[in-house]
């Protein structure tokens, strides 16, 4: 029997005639692909724009049709195993969104998710610059080859540089969770139905030393809900009932259990005092993630209030500046206007805010924040309140994730708290549905309150109206 003259030939080594694989029958199965007839500058561009258009859709398949077929699969299992773990990913969140929330604010599953992305990045560079070999730019049309190489490098950049970005957020996102967030706290349950957040407003600045509360907010959530009332309290109230339960009992602090000696004796004062002087009253709260002087000022508004203050956060209103401007500002109706840098009677004013809807940077919130000269303390407060509320509507998730990095940097030198990383998801969750509904607002002020002299009955009493009112107030469907 006389040999097929094709047999035992390798495709392609012919010269000038276009290689052909051929079956057993002696019929060809042309594959333009992986076999492509080099002579023909056409053809050889045809393949190169399907070759590097199949590596950016399915990374892995241009080497399965025309390269080395193991590194392809690698490639085909490694880009199939994303898809599938997206398609999960947006099903879960559906479903039980807390499971992903878990996933962006855990220290370990932000590590997986850090060296997948870093992997599949390097990955990508190996398809593409493997797939520019397959290409053969040399034999695609003279015209076409820069078009090609310029396509396949941009792809490159945005796919792999993606990959490499989206992972260096998460390493962001990881130190910023270690860096603010309590390991060792326990978290703690709703109490009545309500998660009640200290939110303290230090004043440090450029201009002053040390850190004092300038503001004292209660927020207390619903558990279930997520509808929130914000309960300002003066820094100036005095006469303070201590919790029952508060090693400042029994001490020159609250030697009958209230803290009071007069206007040296307002609440804002504690923080200070004992940070300064008296930190052996509570040797566990640096390892629980807080301080004794914020440990102390929960004692007092515990025992004001009448309420439970599971935790706190301490912002400092110079890295508050920070964050607003992270956020690309915020809007405010202001009322009134107030000077910026001191005061007017001093020629100490350095600008002004005017009333109006405005559109305020970092200086210039902070100034409406703080400003004191031609307004009260309350003022400020209501303000206050009027910022923390505008801040929070500033949180969308389009907006954090497109300024991610400037928030992360303001954010770990702003906060300070001993809210647990076991029960981040499960506040994030939370957090979104206050977004979406009212905040109740409450002023521990005159004339409803003498800060000199507090009627405690009253006080409590109106707390707890409000929140009846919060927890009995449809709120809009989820």
């Amino acid at each position: 029997m006389t040999a097929h003259p094709y047999a035992g030939a390798v495709p392609g080594a012919g010269a000038g005639s276009g290689a052909r694989a051929y079956g057993a029958a002696g019929g060809t199965t042309a594959s333009p692909i992986r076999y492509p007839d080099t002579t023909s500058p056409r053809a050889m561009t045809v393949r190169g724009w399907w070759l590097v258009v199949l590596n950016l859709l399915i990374p892995g398949s241009a080497q399965v049709l025309a390269g080395n077929r193991k590194l392809g699969r690698f490639g085909l299992y490694f880009t199939f195993g994303l898809w599938i773990t997206a398609i999960l990913a947006f099903v879960i969140y559906q479903i039980w969104p807390q499971v992903m929330f878990s996933i962006a604010t855990l220290p370990i599953p932000l590590t997986i998710v850090q060296v997948v992305l870093v992997a599949y990045a390097l990955l990508w560079v190996v398809l593409t610059l493997d797939t520019l070999r397959l290409v053969r730019l040399v034999r695609a049309g003279p015209r076409a080859r820069p078009a090609i190489a310029a396509f396949s490098v941009i792809l490159l950049t945005l796919t792999s540089g993606g990959a490499v970005w989206g992972g260096y957020l998460a390493g962001v996102q990881r130190d910023l969770v270690n860096s603010i967030f309590s390991v060792q706290a326990a978290a703690e349950p709703p109490v009545d139905g309500r998660y009640n957040i200290l939110l303290l407003g230090g004043d440090a600045g450029e201009d002053r030393e040390g850190l004092r509360p300038d503001s004292m907010t209660v927020v207390s959530i619903e558990a279930d809900t997520g509808r929130a009332t914000m309960i300002g309290i003066p820094r100036d109230l005095q006469q303070v009932p201590i919790a029952a339960d508060s090693p400042l009992i029994g001490t020159d602090y609250a030697p009958d259990g209230v803290y009071d000696c007069g206007s040296d004796c307002q609440i804002s004062f504690l923080y200070p005092r004992v940070e300064a002087y008296d930190t052996d009253l509570y040797p566990n709260a640096e390892a629980e993630g807080s301080l004794p002087g914020i440990e102390a000022t929960k004692d007092a508004i515990e025992g004001a209030l009448g309420l439970t203050i599971q935790y706190y956060v301490l912002i400092d209103m110079q890295g508050f500046s920070d964050l607003i401007d992270a956020l690309g500002g915020v809007d405010i109706n202001v009322t009134e206007a107030l000077p910026m840098g001191g005061d007017e009677e001093l020629n100490e004013v350095e600008g002004w805010i005017w009333p109006g809807e405005q559109h305020m940077n970092g200086y210039t919130a902070l100034w409406y924040a703080r400003s004191r000269h031609s307004t009260s303390d309350y003022d400020r407060m209501e303000r206050q309140r009027q910022l923390q509320t505008a801040i929070l509507q500033q949180f969308d998730p389009v907006n954090v994730l497109s300024k991610f990095q400037g928030i992360a940097a303001a954010g770990a030198q702003v906060v300070k708290t001993d809210i647990p990383q076991s029960t981040l998801a499960y506040f994030v969750d939370l957090a979104l549905k206050t977004k979406d509904l009212p905040i109740d607002n409450v002023e521990l002020t005159p004339p409803l309150i003498d800060p000199e002299n507090p009627d405690w009955d009253l006080v409590r009493q109106t707390v707890g109206d409000a929140l009846v009112l919060s927890s009995s107030t449809d709120a809009p469907a989820q």
